[in-house]
């Protein structure tokens, strides 16, 4: 029995407005085209492992992929993701499916009728891919006379975090990852002068919103201090990807916070 993660149903497609007041008919479901879907799918030139169809979703041989809910309108395959994508069908029938992929391409898959390729699909829920576990650190810094302890702990949460990506077949599939907090606090001897627990919608009105939404607070670092505050670095990452963010964030002594976008 499939433990995948299945996303949010799919509503409303393509609806349009038959006139003022007035809504056209969505279009109906092509079930017996869902129907012909059903089952394992290969590659039909290299027999590689494609997807499988159970019902009203598609599960992937890779665990990071999170499976996607599917329907056949007309001849357009729609998946929905974190996103909505959609497919032109070229052509169907029992034992053979082949469509057009994001990069234009045609995609002929066969159906396997081998019972063994089914365990490929019996996964756990979606592999995620960043560290979870706490990570703590105490960096002592001085300003004068006046010793300050800097603590930062990066908590792991159970937010998650969809990151869509191409397939080998050209097709968009969402890997799940799960974001972090992070705790900032300031001491000076025994007296807490600064704390808060950081979370990446902190950075919204720095950061793209397409960015913010793919992305993980990775990290906040202290990277040095002045005769003003004590000067770090956070780090919004996209993950499976070289694109980041850089956040300046400054403490004053005095507990005021502020921020801008590294350069």
């Amino acid at each position: 029995m499939k433990k995948g993660l299945v996303l949010v149903v799919i509503s409303a497609i393509l609806a349009a407005c038959g006139g003022k007041g007035q809504k056209a008919a969505e279009p109906a479901e092509d079930l017996n085209a869902k129907k012909l879907l059903q089952g394992i799918w290969v590659d039909a030139e290299t027999g590689d492992l494609s997807f499988q169809a159970e019902g009203d979703s598609i599960f992937y041989p890779d665990s990071m992929n999170v499976p996607a809910k599917f329907m056949i309108v007309g001849d357009t395959l729609f998946l929905q993701g974190s996103n909505m994508t959609k497919y032109p069908i070229v052509k169907q029938t029992e034992h053979l499916f082949q469509f057009i992929n994001q990069n234009g391409d045609v995609v002929k898959l066969n159906k396997s009728d081998g019972k063994e390729l089914e365990q490929a699909f019996e996964q756990e829920p979606p592999v995620t891919l960043n560290q979870r576990k706490t990570i703590k650190r105490d960096t002592v810094v001085f300003s004068g006379n006046d010793r300050y302890h800097c603590y930062v702990q990066v908590n792991p949460t159970k937010q998650k975090v969809f990151k869509s990506k191409i397939n080998d077949d050209g097709v968009s599939v969402d890997n799940v990852y799960y974001d972090n907090s992070i705790r900032v606090s300031i001491f000076e001897g025994r007296s807490r002068i600064y704390q808060h627990d950081f979370h990446k919608e902190d950075f919204a009105r720095l950061v793209p919103q397409d960015f913010l939404r793919q992305s993980i607070l990775s990290d906040i670092l202290v990277i040095d201090n002045d005769a003003e505050s004590v000067n770090y670095n956070a780090h919004l990452v996209m993950p499976d990807s070289p694109s980041s963010y850089i956040i300046n964030v400054k403490i004053s002594y005095k507990g005021k916070m502020s921020m801008n976008v590294s350069e």
